[in-house]
């Protein structure tokens, strides 16, 4: 899979001109549903930053959410090995499909564990911003002792409050710490994924 850079990298078909694009929640990493892509339909999803098909029946340009307002707001897009099919990835408002439906395939779209795997790739990428304008990145700058020590901090006050019976509190400790400790396995180099497959092996 390669990121999109320009026009020159798609393979669109000769007869028709387009190009298939799997819609995919860049949250949940659920495929929401196939559209066909011109070259000016690519064009105006980069410049509105939301997504817009070719209409095959309709013979026209069409942004998904311009009736039902439910928009696919664009993350990234990614052209395959091939060059002749496009991964989109966006932030859907509201369901996908146009039977109410958040899948053409009459799939639920929860946010659920995969959510953890976005969560991750936005504190990569705050990493490296301005300490001034993120939370994220000021806490790597202080490094991996005090991101050590605030993940400890956290630890304890979810144990705190587990031991009250006030559910809101204990459900926003707990995301602290995940929030926390998602932060020091960046800070260790390490992923999501590594841990994910220690638990596998002992699962066995």
């Amino acid at each position: 899979m390669r990121k999109f850079e320009s026009l020159d990298q798609v393979t669109f078909d000769k007869s028709t001109g387009l190009v298939p694009a799997i819609i995919q929640d860049a949250q949940t990493s659920k495929v929401l549903m196939l559209g066909y892509m011109n070259e000016a339909s690519i064009e105006r999803t980069l410049s509105t930053q939301k997504v817009t098909f070719f209409s095959r029946s309709k013979q026209r340009l069409w942004t998904k959410g311009e009736t039902s307002k439910n928009y696919l707001n664009l993350v990234s897009i990614s052209v395959d090995c091939d060059q002749d099919a496009l991964l989109i990835k966006v932030n859907p408002e509201g369901p996908t499909c146009h039977k109410g439906d958040d899948t053409c395939w009459n799939e639920d779209n929860k946010t659920g564990a995969s959510f953890l795997d976005y969560l991750s790739d936005v504190i990569r990428e705050r990493k490296t911003q301005s300490p001034e304008n993120s939370y994220t990145a000021r806490m790597f700058e202080k490094g991996i002792n005090k991101l050590a020590q605030k993940v400890g901090e956290e630890a304890v006050e979810l144990v705190i409050e587990a031991k009250d019976d006030n559910a809101e509190l204990f459900k926003n400790e707990a995301a602290d710490l995940i929030f926390h400790f998602l932060m020091l396995l960046e800070a260790k180099n390490f992923t999501l994924e590594d841990i994910i497959k220690i638990l596998k092996e002992r699962h066995k």
